[in-house]
């Protein structure tokens, strides 16, 4: 019988009572409960996050038959029932002050009934303590608390700085209430996608501790290499001949393809779950991850912030500026790291200087074809079929078509949008260029005012120079003196010299030669 997938299955009891596959993760849990009280993790969507605390929520009740076959059965001997507060922000939309008001009221009332807490018309923080309060009275057992996607609110108010300050306002002093109630508190863990500032949500409660990048913790989320082949050897085997493929060409793609999220300096590479997950469920190689809806204020952020786009290959930043978003930071780079298009590559000790790189083809390929439609003159549905025209041109020698669709991404611009000519020009080639990288070999670089960049192909050899208001002839004359073509020489393929200038005038490609 082949396994049951828990693809969007999120709750841990139904889950281990339908027969799902579980990876098992209680081991850490336990270390987790055992070891601290007070946490916070944040990981990329669709990560297990909530699985993770339907899990805990299971343990903390007692639900001990659950465990049965796990580690945890082995580990915990008590088995204790708490009363739990669940609070799950993920449900709802986020556009009004009233909407997370009305999502905390929903909980409170819940809690408030079930704890006899009779204090409904105080404000949410107080109706939170009095409730905390009440269910350690009420059961003679110090509280769980759970709290799933806690910054939801906040993530959706991004761009909208009123409606974001006063979420933080709520739920700062919503949270900041676990501060002062250890004697009542046993466990609390609060999850998301993003950490909001020192300043922000949690200022008040800086007794939590901060786990999303700590090496001990790295894969309480997420599948391992270990766990891969603990957990699906068979199936990789019948994944290889469904696809036609070795085993071991399967094993490297699905490496290529899901793995690659680091979340500490030198620590293991952990395979997104959804994706490989999928991946077994219908036996073929997708971007899953990537299609379940990428947020487009990452996209408003990089082009507020007049990003490079060529910088996201090798970014670099302190631990400091990853751990944390502010609101009114002007830096995209934590939100982008934090939801997961971006991880760790590299850490200077020396320092304290993280390198950042996407993890794996999935996202990038993902993510570049994502921001296409946001920078040129394109419609995301047409984006695709664009880049395999660009390709097919190339790999046929025709150039003149090549550059006559380049020039067509950069028409009808509107022009408030480009602010910075060069910056945009550089990043709708950056784009396109790597777009077309992932099927022909592709080099590119850039410096003031130009670019160069060769590709390479079964029959050809393009090397080009790119010129913002200069002629095409001087960017042809550019590669003689500086000998771009010199590495080819003695290949057998054709080898075309293009000299390209873009005019800021006209905004767009004015001219191409050719030898």
């Amino acid at each position: 019988m082949s396994k049951l997938y828990p693809i969007g299955i999120q709750n841990f009891e139904s889950l281990r009572n339908d027969g799902y596959m579980y990876v098992d993760k209680t081991a850490l849990i336990y270390k987790l409960v055992k070891t601290g009280r007070y946490y916070f993790l944040s990981r990329p969507r669709r990560f297990g996050k909530s699985l993770l605390i339907s899990t805990l929520e299971a343990y903390f009740q007692g639900k001990k038959e659950l465990f049965e076959g796990l580690a945890m059965e082995q580990l915990e001997k008590d088995w204790t029932k708490h009363p739990i507060l669940h609070l799950d922000l993920n449900a709802r939309k986020y556009d009004s002050e009233e909407a997370l008001l009305q999502e905390l009221n929903k909980h409170l009332e819940d809690w408030e009934q079930e704890y006899d807490s009779p204090y409904s018309d105080r404000a949410p923080e107080e109706r939170f303590y009095r409730v905390i309060r009440k269910a350690f009275e009420k059961t003679g057992q110090q509280v769980v608390i759970l709290v799933d996607e806690y910054d939801k609110p906040m993530l959706q108010a991004i761009g909208n700085d009123a409606l974001q300050e006063a979420y933080r306002n709520t739920l700062k002093a919503f949270y900041g209430v676990m501060k002062s109630m250890d004697g009542y508190i046993k466990f609390a863990l609060l999850t998301g996608v993003t950490k909001f500032g020192k300043v922000s949500v949690f200022s008040d409660l800086n007794n939590l501790r901060d786990i999303s990048m700590r090496s001990q913790f790295v894969d309480i989320c997420g599948i391992s290499e270990q766990e891969l082949h603990d957990n699906l050897e068979v199936e990789l085997h019948e994944l290889a001949d469904a696809r036609g493929m070795t085993y071991e060409g399967v094993c490297s793609k699905l490496k290529e393809y899901y793995d690659g999220y680091h979340f500490a300096p030198g620590s293991i590479g952990i395979y997104n779950p959804f994706s490989i997950l999928n991946t077994f469920a219908s036996m073929e190689f997708d971007s899953y991850w990537f299609e379940t809806g990428t947020p487009t204020y990452l996209v408003e952020l990089l082009k507020k912030h007049r990003y490079n786009l060529e910088r996201i290959m090798h970014e670099e930043t302190s631990a400091d500026v990853l751990n944390s978003i502010d609101s009114a930071s002007t830096n995209p780079i934590p939100v982008i790291y934090q939801s997961g298009y971006l991880t760790i590559k590299g850490y200077d000790e020396r320092f304290g200087i993280y390198s950042l790189g996407f993890p794996n083809r999935e996202v990038e390929e993902g993510f570049v074809k994502f921001l296409l439609p946001f920078y040129a003159n394109t419609d995301a549905v047409e984006s695709s079929f664009e880049i395999q025209k660009f390709v097919r041109e190339i790999e046929s020698g025709d150039y003149d078509s090549f550059f006559h669709r380049l020039q067509s991404f950069f028409s009808d611009t509107p022009y408030e949008l480009i602010r910075d000519l060069e910056l945009h020009y550089q990043n709708v080639l950056f784009i396109v260029f790597k777009l077309v990288g992932f099927y022909v070999k592709a080099e590119y670089h850039t410096s003031a005012g130009r670019i160069d960049l060769v590709l390479q192909t079964d029959k050809f050899i393009y090397v080009m120079e790119f010129k913002l208001d200069g002629t095409a002839e001087e960017a042809l004359l550019q590669i003689e003196e500086k000998q771009y073509a010199r590495p080819f020489e003695h290949d057998s393929r054709q080898l075309f010299k293009i000299g390209v200038n873009f005019s800021a005038e006209t905004r767009n490609i004015e001219k191409w030669v050719v030898e």
